[in-house]
């Protein structure tokens, strides 16, 4: 085995209530997938990450990094500690990206031809090339349930001239992934030992903010039969009306059956947004990274989305936790007070403590949409 996915039941307005089952896990869709950079999600714990302080609320699926990996501590090194999984002590469901977005932001280090791009590294300037073949080798080494082809993520603004030109790029890669990955899938580290379960590959589609672009994207990588679609090249600056517009817009094109993900979205209630519209998975590392500069999400009584800079004078003596209605592990202890004097302290284990807050916050809003599309007749 390596991907089931069942649509359960659909709202009028799209938003799809489904099961995704992959060798680690079985995850309930639409999902929220913590990001986990360097097989950590910042400043939490995996034993935490599984619950976030109340059984069956913790993520059942994660996202890592491939560029970060490849560079430290290096793939290979954890293919033979048995994959990314037993490396990092997690034994749920992951997903990794293919390496171009983290190489597309290093503009000034990098160079892109036809065949892959020749990058230096952030962290020692060393010189590297990832091709698509380079991208799968790497990922299947590292052994997460879902891998992602090699694609470039285009500038924003861009021409369409350019932003084509582009996408052609992507999608030669996109079917260069596809090859070598079938070629090569049954490498990952437990493909024996899960009784040959193997990974999967999702394409990813590019177009930029041209509407004509993404349906063509949409409809060449379809016809190479991934099991699963991403939409990329999205939250890069563009307007919230534009991301949405693109995502309306490329969902009509593709397949309903298959599990559809939108890469590197948002705030809590752009992926709520997200989610009803019919996106299936989502990851973004704004729930760790806000808590690390003392942004708390929390839910009013009328159901919307407030937030709380904890850094502000009027939380010192604020004895009521972030969120009234929130089971996680921090509202069910800590008050405002408490973790304001943390922030203001310097003390690490704010870092924590936002973070964890934050990610129930997600999770839990998943859940809130997966209630509510469980009501769909």
């Amino acid at each position: 085995m390596a991907l089931k996915f069942e649509v359960l039941q659909t709202a009028e307005g799209g938003g799809r209530r489904s099961v995704l089952r992959l060798p680690h896990g079985v995850v309930e869709t639409p999902v929220f997938m913590p990001v986990g950079t360097a097989a950590s999600v910042k400043a939490v714990e995996q034993g935490v990450l599984e619950t976030l302080g109340e059984e069956d609320t913790g993520a059942k699926i994660i996202l890592a990094n491939t560029y970060h990996l490849y560079l430290r501590p290096g793939h290979e090194l954890i293919a033979r500690l048995g994959g990314v999984h037993k490396f990092m002590s997690w034994d749920r469901a992951m997903l990794t990206d293919s390496g171009g977005f983290q190489v597309f932001s290093l503009s000034e280090l990098r160079k892109v031809t036809p065949d892959g791009v020749e990058f230096r590294s952030h962290l020692d300037g060393s010189k590297h090339f990832f091709s698509p073949e380079h991208s799968m080798d790497v990922q299947i080494a590292l052994g997460a349930d879902i891998v992602m082809a090699f694609d470039e993520c285009v500038e924003t603004p861009a021409s369409w001239e350019r932003t084509k030109d582009s996408m052609g790029l992507t999608h030669a890669w996109a079917r260069r992934s596809h090859d070598h990955f079938q070629a090569n899938a049954h490498r990952v580290p437990w493909h024996e030992e899960l009784n040959g379960a193997t990974q999967s590959l999702f394409g990813i589609v590019q177009g930029g903010m041209y509407t004509d672009l993404r349906r063509e994207s949409a409809e060449r990588l379809v016809e190479m039969d991934f099991p699963g679609y991403a939409i990329g090249g999205l939250a890069v600056g563009e307007p919230r009306e534009v991301t949405r517009e693109m995502i309306a817009r490329t969902l009509e094109w593709l397949p309903k059956d298959k599990p559809r993900y939108v890469m590197g979205v948002g705030y809590p209630d752009e992926i709520e947004e997200y989610a009803k519209m019919g996106v299936d998975m989502m990851d973004c590392v704004l729930p760790t990274r806000a808590g690390r500069h003392g942004l708390l999400f929390a839910r009013e009584a009328d159901g919307s989305i407030v937030r709380m800079n904890i850094k502000r004078k009027e939380y010192a003596e604020d004895r009521g936790p972030i969120d009234a209605n929130c089971r996680c592990m921090v509202c069910r202890r800590y008050s405002r007070a408490y973790l304001r004097h943390l922030f203001v302290a310097g003390e690490p284990l704010a870092l924590t403590l936002n973070s964890v807050h934050n990610l129930h916050f997600y999770l839990a809003t998943m859940e809130r949409v997966r209630a509510e599309l469980s009501k769909t007749e």
